[in-house]
């Protein structure tokens, strides 16, 4: 697969990061200010009312297609087809079974649903159910760094199925306690732009056409992100 900068999205990313304190109100109005038209939404610590206000917000931007959006599992079918009807979303990403509930009603679009890598190995069993895999780099690297045995067995998973979606997110040198109350290596605040670079460890058969940027770094960051992985996996 060849790279191309339109594979990459910038995303408007709500986990809670405690380094960073811009409101997804701020980052849409930035996005708006940079004229991007395609981003992806992580709702991911957004209820439902919030989330509505988002929507309306992003509906008022310049933005006119959302084609990447992560699951919550009190996300209603109606709100699926809204985000396939009005944000043209192609592809949703869910967390397992195991560490989340699905949505209520999410079967209707299980063709568009890829279940990410998180802390539990792969289900094969589950993926079955679903259109394929999203594979988070930032926790698969954890996992090889941490997991030896979950990393050696999602990556034979992966040539089983398809990835359809992915999340890029950063890879520190310290481990750094998450919101879950794991320390890991893997995080949604990237300080430097080296923390990218465990990108080139991994084939380019596992990148999608739909590669969100899973950081709550602001948009203007978020595409110097952009840029720098594009260069170093280009190359």
């Amino acid at each position: 697969m060849a790279i191309k900068k339109r594979d990459f999205l910038v995303s408007i990313t709500t986990t809670k990061s405690n380094e960073s304190s811009r409101s997804w109100k701020e980052k849409v109005e930035e996005a708006d200010r940079l004229e991007l038209e395609r981003i992806a939404l992580f709702p991911t610590c957004l209820e439902k009312k919030e989330r509505e206000e988002l929507y309306k917000a992003v509906k008022l931007s310049k933005i006119k297609e959302v084609p990447f959006v992560h699951l919550r599992s009190d996300m209603s079918g109606e709100e699926l087809d809204f985000l396939v009807s009005d944000f043209k979303t192609q592809v949703f990403n869910i967390h397992s079974k195991k560490e989340y509930p699905y949505p209520v009603g999410c079967s209707k679009h299980k063709d568009m649903i890829y279940v990410e890598n998180v802390y539990n190995p792969l289900n094969e069993r589950e993926l079955d159910n679903f259109a394929g895999i999203c594979l988070d780099f930032s926790h698969l690297e954890n996992d090889r760094l941490l997991n030896k045995k979950n990393f050696l067995y999602n990556r034979e998973v992966l040539k089983n199925y398809k990835i359809g979606c992915n999340h890029l997110s950063a890879v520190g040198s310290v481990l750094e306690l998450d919101i879950e109350g794991f320390y890991r290596y893997d995080k949604h605040y990237l300080k430097k732009l080296s923390e990218t670079d465990y990108l080139k460890r991994y084939p380019l058969r596992y990148f999608s056409h739909f590669c969100a940027i899973e950081l709550e770094n602001s948009p203007k960051e978020q595409l110097e992100v952009i840029d720098y992985i594009y260069n170093i996996l280009k190359s």
